[in-house]
């Protein structure tokens, strides 16, 4: 019984680590004032960017580690590039933000394709050590906690998101904060990306990310956009997978396997939606 509870507590830390990593750096650009629902694409050009670039040196010893290196710098283009659209051209985060998702979508399937030569064809590199990133993931909690509330370049950056204006008014460039929470997600998506591919699996595949920008979205959202509760949240999606897998091994035909597939994902809509700030009830006008 112990060494089932160890398992699935430590395969429940490694599933949560991308998402863990995606919400930590979104919770940042959201409290500087910027909503980048693109995440899932940065994850996805990251990862597909690690595992090109680990190919390329499976023949050294250091090539899953330049692999995520470069799937850090994928994610720090693919923020920048949102970052130049919607902060300086003004133009709408949102749109912004679907348009990088459909983008990554389609040129990480047609690079992998021309990389590999066929789309069926295997893909497989040299993996990460599963326990690199994940201990990263839990130091940057609390550097992420001390940054935000405990410095001075943490609080401008919680002005410049709740109150631009004042931010302004005392000397703060707004727009430099939000570059710089902004690039942050870039880095802690790239590394989520990065650690998707070359830890949790040894390959790419179309579309691999599965909607887990989106779920870490959700994340943000019961978590309070706070490191602490994030981690929490993405802890209980990871306890979710693990369990599904623990479920389906257990081989219960009466139930169909895509439920258990589908059950961290509707107990997180759950959450989310349960959790979700409530706008205050207004009285009623005549």
């Amino acid at each position: 019984m112990t060494d089932i509870l160890t398992g699935l507590m430590l395969t429940t830390l490694t599933l949560a680590t991308p998402l863990l990593l995606a919400a930590l750096g979104e919770a940042v650009s959201e409290r500087a004032g910027v909503v980048n629902i693109g995440i899932e694409g940065v994850m996805l050009v990251a990862a597909f960017t690690g595992v090109a670039v680990c190919a390329t040196t499976a023949d050294t010893r250091f090539g899953p580690w330049l692999g995520l290196g470069a799937a850090v710098m994928g994610g720090l283009a693919m923020t920048a590039a949102f970052a130049l659209l919607s902060v300086n051209m003004g133009c709408d985060a949102l749109l912004v933000g679907t348009a990088l998702n459909i983008f990554a979508l389609g040129a990480t399937a047609v690079a992998r394709r021309e990389l590999v030569g066929d789309s069926n064809a295997a893909f497989v590199v040299p993996t990460l050590p599963l326990w690199s990133v994940p201990v990263l993931a839990l130091v940057l909690i609390a550097a992420v906690w001390y940054w935000l509330f405990r410095t001075s370049h943490g609080l401008g950056l919680r002005a410049a998101g709740e109150h631009p204006a004042a931010a302004a008014s005392v000397g703060l460039s707004v727009a430099r904060l939000r570059w710089s929470a902004l690039l942050f997600s870039g880095l802690t998506c790239g590394l989520a990306g990065g650690y998707l591919a070359l830890g949790l699996s040894n390959t790419f595949v179309e579309g691999m990310t599965a909607g887990r920008g989106f779920i870490a979205l959700a994340i943000v959202i019961v978590g309070r956009r706070h490191p602490v509760g994030i981690s929490l949240a993405a802890l209980g999606f990871g306890a979710a997978s693990a369990g599904q897998f623990r479920l389906q091994a257990l081989g219960l035909d009466i139930i169909p396997y895509q439920f258990f597939l589908a059950l961290p994902y509707m107990l997180t809509l759950v959450a989310a939606m349960w959790l979700s700030p409530r706008p205050a009830s207004r009285p009623a006008t005549k």
